[in-house]
């Protein structure tokens, strides 16, 4: 078996030469600021053994990536009668598509893309109010990364709720169709905050480790959800997390995984490890380049593709 520190850091080395580093998004304009240059890998295997490379300790906005803890948390809350609200299904449509919603009477297609998030993020709400609410999902981001000085970017989530009339779109086509409970600029403003969550590559995959290991943080013991769930929202990663181009990650890293365009993939080898990678540049899909080409090369290397080696 390859040396897994070795294999991180060699990967890391391999991505700093590269020349084809993506496109930074530019339609939040706060996100435009990062610097394409930036890579960062974290693995963290069952035993807890740490291996990290390049800018692992640089806070970035998880972005999208927070849709799999608001997952985990409204299935908390109201089990699987979640999934009479939203879909399971891939999209094959842009993240932030709105034909698909208008064709399918306002059911978004999975918890992933933006109107699935958002009509989550609205099912926290409904217990809450907003602050309270935000209050939940950051406390929970710091509970399974055990860091409690993780905290929203309060410049980007300015900066979303500035530009975001797309989403507004979303959320107020979803309210027609009774899908959305809550007045739409409460849900939003929650789902703006909570994707501006910031967090290093190091703490992200700390967060993700119970997503590894059926349900349950190997090292502290502590069980954040039954081995079934975790199983289950694994799948959904696989097929759903990194919008019309899940396929084209599940064909060439075979880990289930989870994007942002803010340049993060968590990415979970199950029974193994929990993997966060970041690289700014994005690909026409809106996943990080250099981060999914790194995470072919770690699972080709080290056999962890879960269709086999």
């Amino acid at each position: 078996m390859p040396d897994l520190t070795s294999v991180v850091q060699e990967i890391a080395e391999e991505m700093r030469e590269r020349p084809d580093r993506g496109e930074v998004a530019t339609y939040i304009p706060e996100l435009a600021r990062a610097d394409p240059k930036a890579f960062g890998l974290v693995v963290i295997d069952a035993d807890g053994q740490v291996a990290a490379a390049g800018d692992s300790d640089v806070p970035f906005s998880i972005q999208s990536i927070s849709k799999v803890f608001t997952l985990t948390l409204a299935l908390g809350m109201v089990g699987d009668r979640l999934w009479r609200r939203v879909g399971r299904e891939p999209s094959g449509s842009p993240f932030n598509s709105i034909v698909q919603l208008e064709y399918e009477r306002g059911i978004p297609r999975n918890p992933f893309i933006n109107a699935g998030a958002i009509a989550v993020t609205d099912l926290i709400l409904s217990r809450h109010q907003p602050r309270e609410a935000l209050g939940e999902i950051l406390r929970f981001m710091q509970f399974l990364a055990q860091d409690s000085s993780i905290a929203i970017d309060e410049a980007v989530a300015a900066s979303e709720l500035r530009t975001g009339f797309r989403n507004a779109a979303l959320a107020n086509f979803m309210k027609a169709h009774g899908v959305i409970d809550n007045p739409v600029e409460y849900t939003l403003g929650v789902y703006f905050h909570h994707c501006a969550i910031a967090m290093t590559c190091r703490q992200l995959a700390e967060a993700g480790r119970f997503l590894a290991h059926s349900g349950r943080n190997p090292s502290t013991g502590h069980l954040v959800v039954q081995p079934e769930r975790a199983r289950r929202i694994n799948a959904v990663m696989l097929t759903c997390g990194h919008y019309d181009g899940s396929g084209e990650f599940a064909f060439r890293v075979g880990l289930p995984g989870k994007s942002g365009v803010g340049g993060g993939i968590l990415a979970v080898a199950p029974g193994r490890a929990s993997i966060a990678v970041w690289s700014p540049g994005l690909d026409a899909s809106g996943n990080s380049h250099l981060g999914r080409i790194a995470l072919e090369r770690l699972t080709k290397r080290l056999g962890w593709s879960i269709f086999g080696q």
